[in-house]
């Protein structure tokens, strides 16, 4: 359970939310929306009780927690990297240190004498009663069976999280988060690279939780299948509006909302006016000088009274500008493999990007997509092969981690030490087109949200003048106007462009002209064919 009285936030000087006070309990499912920026990632951390490290934002009022809280942020880079990923789910309970230290008896009971072994045996006893206790091989079955639905395979729970994708160790701390004894849940974009059927396993859990949750997401199917009530946070108004209701007859409400709201203000403005204009024809009068003056009071507190109207809320203008030129093969690889420790990821793949040409790169998580564009960009070195430069070439990398932003640099700095040919004007109006304006773009870098970052990192992209994109998940945490925009901007790109997405409108607007399959390394023409397979990717 979690009540919150009162709660307002700033970053800087910009007010994200004013006097919020809500209560989140049992089989309340709530889904956050607003749009990209308005504070929705902000306040989910406020409510998990991670206060921020940036002393750029500030918040004010009182949250009180009762029972286990899980949280799943954007970004969840916690954990020992060493730690194999079914110990990192079963931690949550406890489980995995327990399991440790009943082998650790084992071995000792099958190796020691005398006193030392009797100890050993006393202990396995207590362990395994403990064991027991916390639900044991049930619990085991119950992280199996979580696991499996998110589509993370026995191979790779057995591996440490310093060998998985960025998709790998996310379902990793999704299984862990549901797989806990938490009351109430958070999960911020919960259905990033989560292919299809996981998706639909996750809507029918969510939608039988018993416990309180609040979700982020931009994935309208789960919030209309899940949410039984809907937060609103509004980035014009600084407000949060609670709509008791499913997404449908919120959509209808809020619609109505709006249409009342400008209708009480038509009005009252007209007698605001009527007021005015009477007190300034009184004003010549000596006599009425009062009763003028107490008309045009009550005019101004008509004004005053008023509810802001909600501001058409702006869209980032994103257009990639063209792109340097260069020779006809920008780019080349040849037999690039790569292994961590033991484990292949994939081998002998060869790739040539023409100057122009569109690739969708295709497979499984865990098959090597994010890991073949980071060596395409430089950023590791393959095990064998090589990734050869050609004539002019000029890459642009996003990633889908936003490793490629310095978090520790305000949003101003980064744009401008990836342009340093501009001047503050220039940068400053990028920016102001990406929606970072004022006060916004002298925020941290590590106080932006998932979807804030995304557009940060797609303005790096546009002022690199790149002729040969690598884009890992470019519309992850981007709301559906924003995504648009990306997806226009793909369309109408010139250069070449290397593609990762589960996002099957993104595909669309490339229309590739091949596809390279990982991790064999098999490319074909693209085909409408290959369509099936990239939310099962």
């Amino acid at each position: 359970m979690i009540s919150a009285k009162n709660v307002s936030v700033r970053i800087g000087a910009r007010e994200l939310i004013a006097d919020a006070t809500f209560h989140v309990g049992p089989s309340q499912r709530i889904a956050l929306v607003g749009r990209n920026g308005a504070g929705k990632t902000t306040l989910t951390k406020l409510l998990a009780g991670e206060e921020s490290t940036s002393s750029a934002i500030s918040h004010e009022g009182t949250i009180m927690r009762k029972g286990e809280i899980g949280y799943l942020p954007q970004d969840p880079r916690t954990g020992d990297l060493e730690q194999l990923a079914k110990d990192r789910v079963l931690s949550v309970r406890g489980i995995d240190e327990i399991v440790r230290r009943i082998a650790k008896a084992e071995h000792e009971m099958s190796t020691a004498t005398g006193a030392r072994q009797q100890k050993a045996m006393e202990r396995y006893v207590r362990l395994d009663a403990e064991f027991t206790a916390q639900g044991g091989w049930a619990a085991h079955a119950e992280a199996a069976r979580i696991t499996s639905n998110l589509g993370l395979p026995t191979r790779v729970l057995d591996q440490p999280l310093k060998t998985l994708s960025g998709g790998q160790r996310r379902r990793v701390e999704l299984a862990r988060i549901l797989f806990s004894d938490a009351t109430t849940l958070l999960l911020d974009e919960p259905t990033n690279h989560l292919d299809h059927d996981s998706i639909i396993w996750l809507r029918d859990y969510l939608k039988t939780y018993s416990g309180g949750l609040i979700m982020i997401s931009h994935d309208v199917d789960l919030v209309r299948t899940v949410a039984n009530e809907v937060f609103y946070l509004d980035a014009t108004r600084a407000e949060l509006d609670i709509y008791k209701m499913g997404w449908d007859a919120y959509l209808k409400q809020r619609d109505a909302d709006e249409r009342r709201r400008k209708r009480e203000r038509a009005n009252t403005e007209k007698k605001a006016s009527a007021l005015l204009a009477q007190a300034d024809k009184m004003r010549a009068k000596a006599t009425k000088a009062v009763a003028a003056q107490n008309m045009a009071r009550r005019a101004e507190r008509m004004l005053a009274g008023l509810s802001d109207e909600r501001r058409a809320e702006r869209v980032a203008n994103l257009r990639f500008p063209d792109p340097a030129p260069c020779g006809k093969t920008p780019l080349t690889a040849q037999g690039l493999s790569k292994w961590y420790g033991s484990l292949e990821v994939f081998t002998g793949v060869d790739l040539a990007i023409d100057r122009g040409s569109k690739v969708v790169v295709l497979g499984l998580n865990g098959a090597g997509k994010t890991t073949l564009l980071r060596l395409l960009a430089g950023i590791e070195e393959p095990d064998t092969g090589k990734v050869k430069a050609g004539h002019g070439l000029k890459l642009g990398y996003y990633a889908q981690e936003h490793e490629t932003l310095d978090m520790s640099h305000t949003v101003v700095d980064n744009l401008r030490s990836a342009a340093p040919e501009l001047d503050d004007t220039g940068v400053r109006n990028i920016l102001g087109s990406f929606l970072f304006s004022g006060d916004d773009a002298d925020k941290p870098t590590s106080v932006l949200s998932g979807g804030e970052k995304t557009r940060l990192a797609l303005a790096v992209l546009v002022v690199s003048s790149a002729n040969v994109l690598l884009l890992d998940e470019p519309t992850n945490n981007l709301d559906p106007a924003s995504r648009d925009e990306i997806l226009a901007a793909l369309a109408a790109f010139s250069g070449a462009v290397v593609l990762v997405s589960h996002d099957e409108g993104a595909v669309r607007a490339l229309d590739p002209d091949r596809v390279l399959l990982l991790p064999d390394g098999d490319e074909d023409l693209w085909s409408p064919d290959y369509e099936e397979l990239i939310s099962l990717a």
